[in-house]
């Protein structure tokens, strides 16, 4: 395996690691986490690619993303109640006015508008 194929394999093991977090941590994101994860197994490793695009939880969250660029209404729904949930959780336990703010945006621009700006059906399929 050469330097290149190593340093995308180490980010992408890295980036599936943040991603399986963000399944138990709404605050961070698992979608992005994911894709690049697949990205850098297409490159480094036919093997784990694979293994990804079949892995139970995973695999469809690639598969509709590389067919179609898509992240389904469900996937959609249940990031945004989990994330609100959490921001919910936090805001409660923490009194400085700055964070709330940050948590805020960071939920709203960085996660909430990337995912509900991705359509949620191919355009070819009916919904």
């Amino acid at each position: 395996m050469s330097y290149k194929n190593l340093g995308y394999f180490i980010v992408g093991w890295i980036s599936l690691v943040l991603g399986a977090l963000g399944v138990i941590l709404p605050l961070l994101p698992t979608t992005p986490f994911v894709l690049l994860s697949a990205y850098c197994f297409s490159k480094s490793s036919k093997r784990f690619h694979h293994w990804l695009l079949t892995h139970k939880l995973f695999g469809p969250l690639v598969t509709d993303w590389q067919r179609d660029g898509v992240i389904k209404i469900k996937a959609k729904i249940l990031a945004t109640i989990s994330m609100l949930t959490m921001i919910s959780i936090s805001l409660y336990f923490v009194s400085i006015p700055l964070v709330y703010v940050f948590s805020i945006l960071l939920m709203i621009t960085g996660v909430l508008v990337f995912i509900w700006t991705r359509p949620s059906y191919p355009q070819n399929a009916e919904k």
